[in-house]
């Protein structure tokens, strides 16, 4: 049977913890967002609050839904702030000991009853789900990106996961308004296992000298009806999670096809990762984004 779910924490307050935050308050869920940060918290909520403002703008949600939700979120510097939640949503950066480290902390201070979801985009559930007090109650539950706008949800059982946990997080997701995708625990998933091999394959197009950034970009939006080119795109997901990605793929399934493109690599060496550092493939520091190659 499905245990009710009532109050959500979220661990980090990134562009992913906020968006998970902002629909689950949005679907009348409390929601405790923690983050060692409290200027990240502060940034957090701000954001929250100017993407639920431009959902008023558009009809999508009236002022009252606005206000209603941004009273369901507090937040957190502490992990002891987590100790009431029913469930848990871990969204660190994509690096295994962080996630471990941040779990084995999160499980010290939960009641034995709480599920802990992982919104991990690549790294094996059963392992992650090892390193805490409870493989039977974790779970992958891997939103995308943009969290508010983006309709699926992959949801991604350990080896340990009980039916409860599933169905209790499949009650959760779908009291979003999400849709689901089940995933079996390999690695990357469904999406990012078609998706990262295509975006890697259109940098060693560009790595190649097939064609420069904006024909690969202009040919895929074009040509294949993308509403983004996939350069644009790996800019926006962030170089360095790309490049997490097709590591985990390439180590976690032995096949060169995986093998990350050196001048993804070189990218991340340079710090340009995209959008959030104003430089990736393209360069946002002008008034409209310029290819950088």
């Amino acid at each position: 049977m499905a245990k009710q779910i009532k109050t959500v924490g979220v661990i980090g307050s990134g562009q992913m913890g906020n968006g998970i935050a902002h629909v689950a308050a949005l679907a009348g869920f409390d929601v405790v967002l923690n983050d060692v940060s409290a200027d990240r918290l502060k940034s957090a909520l701000a954001t929250i609050n100017g993407n639920l403002s431009r959902q008023v703008s558009k009809n999508v949600i009236t002022e009252a839904a606005h206000q209603a939700a941004l009273k369901k979120i507090s937040s957190s510097e502490a992990i002891d702030g987590l100790a009431s939640c029913d469930l848990v949503i871990e969204t660190a950066v994509e690096k295994e000991e962080i996630k471990r480290k941040i779990l084995h902390e999160l499980c010290a201070v939960l009641r034995p009853d709480a599920i802990v979801g992982s919104n991990t985009s690549s790294i094996s559930i059963t392992r992650l789900a090892a390193a805490t007090d409870r493989p039977e109650k974790f779970i992958g539950i891997h939103f995308m990106n943009p969290v508010p706008l983006m309709e699926l949800v992959e949801l991604i059982r350990g080896i340990a996961t009980d039916d409860e946990t599933f169905d209790s997080t499949r009650e959760f997701v779908t009291k979003l308004g999400k849709q689901i995708a089940v995933s079996e625990d390999f690695p990357a998933f469904i999406v990012n296992r078609i998706l990262l091999p295509m975006i890697n394959e259109a940098i060693y197009t560009l790595y190649e000298g097939v064609g420069n950034v904006q024909a690969i970009d202009a040919a895929m939006k074009l040509g294949a009806h993308h509403p983004m080119g996939p350069l644009e795109l790996a800019d926006f997901i962030g170089l360095d999670t790309c490049l997490s990605i097709m590591q985990v793929l390439h180590e976690g399934l032995a096949d060169s096809k995986y093998r990350p493109c050196p001048l993804l690599v070189k990218y991340v060496e340079a710090g340009w990762l995209g959008r959030k550092t104003q430089r990736g493939f393209y360069d946002y520091r002008g008034d409209k984004p310029v290819p950088t190659r």
